[in-house]
């Protein structure tokens, strides 16, 4: 059987393309290498009776029109809000516990200053980050070579890019341009005094980001973290009932329910191409499965380098590849305890412990982290964002214990002198068990369970090449119209016939489903052009209603 698209990998964003596509009429199969479907968007026990996100550990990106469109809700998907979105507790023993309706005040017992202009800033944010919501779930102009029919597609959507920009006031054009170009440290030094009011929201900044928060274009990954919602409130992080692995269920449910395939324990060898175009894959078994066009839930860097055949790519595209930037310097956590942690600088239960907990005082702080991470292979003094995800789900953990997870950075993909991550794993999951205790004692003593993942597990288990989370890194030169490469921003790759699905390409990285949904619209736009060849995708009596 040849099938109209073959999917490579069963996370968040390659379901999203399978449901969409097969919503449509079109048969599709998805091919997934780890036993389970989710990608890095997994729920799984880690020690007996306790479960958790293995690695995507949070909810707000996740597009709402995705999760209207696929019916997420109606397959068992349920998002609660945190009681708090984020805790910054200091050495000092003074805290700053950030949330709707207290965020104003907590700044202000810092600085009245910072208080009195945290409405504007916010504003600022809110206001830039409605600009690009609205280009997410569209695919960047894509720049072409001389004059063709697709040249002037492109053309007249940059004209309508560029009229949808016109309408921003001078001001807000000059804050866009410094949101892409400066550091973060940079912007937020503008905006506040007190250290503990850009540490709060500096983090956003580094978070899978290996680079300093005055690290040039990091602001822009602050800014990519305001783009979400949760339950229609803008900017606000959740919780998905089950862990993140009930969204991969969810949209796996709309996927099935329509009619794709999924098969698990199915690695891919190598992607066909045949006659120049895309023509299915060789799995590992060996094992060859048809279909007229593949859609790659993949890095680009993987694809490219491992998957596709070195002869079906022009010489300058594969040394462009070569080059794409990866690197998360990300080492995850999952810890089984049994109580919840007692914080120095607000102790007992509450709020705080259902919210983000950053342990990351000073943008100096964070800045250290990364030259340390540098030059010695990781922090000494990391940067760690816990979450108690069991504070709001009890589905999580045994009666009276709990599951965190930590989000621990900076570490180096790779480590200096040829050292490796399987001989470091337990010094550096000792150290960050020992950063927390320093803020919340006792938290060491009720560590039952832990599961360490340093950059080097992530990309073993979860195909995150160099542990990068997002597939890429979100520096200016690999964005909107370069993400993963100018001239293939349109979410097809070099070869006829296949398709970029994953965060590698716009609007990169985080649980959105983006790139799986824009990539189905530019698939099923081929299909209807024909741009496959005559019959590629089947009848022309299929119902094609692009997402």
């Amino acid at each position: 059987m040849t099938h109209d698209v073959l999917v490579i990998g069963a996370g968040h964003n390659g379901l999203t393309c399978a449901a969409y596509l097969a919503r449509a009429g079109l048969s599709v199969k998805v091919v997934e290498r780890r036993p389970v479907i989710g990608g890095a968007a997994v729920t799984e026990e880690f020690h007996p009776g306790f479960r958790n996100s293995l690695a995507s550990y949070t909810v707000s990106l996740l597009n709402p029109k995705i999760t209207r469109e696929l019916d997420l809700h109606g397959h068992g998907l349920r998002v609660v809000e945190r009681r708090a979105q984020n805790f910054l507790p200091l050495p000092d023993g003074r805290h700053l516990l950030a949330g709707e309706g207290r965020t104003r005040a907590e700044i202000a017992k810092f600085s009245p200053r910072d208080g009195e202009r945290y409405h504007a800033f916010a504003a600022e944010l809110e206001g830039i980050a409605d600009v690009l919501r609205g280009l997410v779930l569209e695919a960047p102009p894509n720049l072409t070579e001389g004059w063709s029919r697709k040249g002037l597609v492109e053309l007249v959507r940059a004209a309508a890019l560029g009229r949808r920009l016109s309408r921003l006031s001078m001001e807000q054009r000059r804050t866009l341009l410094d949101l892409f170009t400066k550091s973060a440290g940079e912007y937020l030094d503008g905006w506040f005094e007190a250290e503990p009011v850009k540490a709060l929201f500096g983090f956003d900044s580094v978070v899978g980001n290996y680079a300093s928060p005055y690290t040039p274009g990091s602001a822009y990954v602050m800014l990519h973290h305001v783009f979400g919602e949760v339950n229609g409130k803008k900017g606000v992080w959740g919780h998905a009932i089950g862990g993140m692995g009930a969204i991969s269920d969810a949209i796996a449910g709309a996927a099935r329910a329509a009619g794709a395939e999924i098969e698990v324990h199915a690695p891919v060898r190598e992607v066909i191409v045949e006659k120049g175009k895309a023509a299915g894959v060789v799995l590992e078994d060996g094992r060859a499965i048809r279909a007229r066009a593949v859609a790659a839930n993949v890095n680009p860097k993987l694809l490219y380098g491992r998957l596709v055949p070195g002869g079906a790519l022009a010489p300058e595209f594969a040394a462009r590849m070569a080059r794409w930037q990866c690197g998360s310097g990300t080492f995850r956590m999952n810890v089984a305890l049994s109580r919840l942690p007692d914080f120095s600088s607000l102790p007992g239960p509450g709020d705080h412990l259902t919210s983000g907990i950053i342990i990351a005082p000073s943008l100096a702080y964070m800045d250290r982290a990364y030259r340390d991470a540098r030059g010695h292979g990781w922090s000494r003094e990391p940067i760690v964002e816990m979450l108690i995800p069991s504070t709001l789900d009890d589905t999580l953990a045994p009666p009276g214990a709990h599951v965190a997870s930590l989000f621990c950075q900076h570490v180096a993909p790779e480590l200096p002198e040829g050292c490796s991550w399987d001989d470091c794993r337990d010094e550096v999951a000792d150290l960050m068990i020992d950063t927390v205790e320093r803020y919340a004692p006792g938290f060491k003593a009720s560590v039952i369970a832990r599961q360490a993942l340093t950059p080097l597990d992530l990309e073993r288990v979860f195909g995150l090449t160099g542990g990068d989370i997002f597939h890429g890194r979100l520096s200016l030169d690999q964005l909107f119209s370069a993400r993963p490469m100018l001239g293939h921003a349109d979410y097809r790759g070099p070869v006829p016939g296949l398709y970029h699905c994953g965060s590698g390409a716009h609007p990169g990285g985080g649980v959105t489903g983006a790139p799986g949904h824009n990539a189905a619209r530019a698939i099923l736009t081929d299909v209807r052009l024909h741009s496959l060849g005559r019959g590629s995708f089947g009848s022309a009596s299929k119902e094609l209603r692009p997402p």
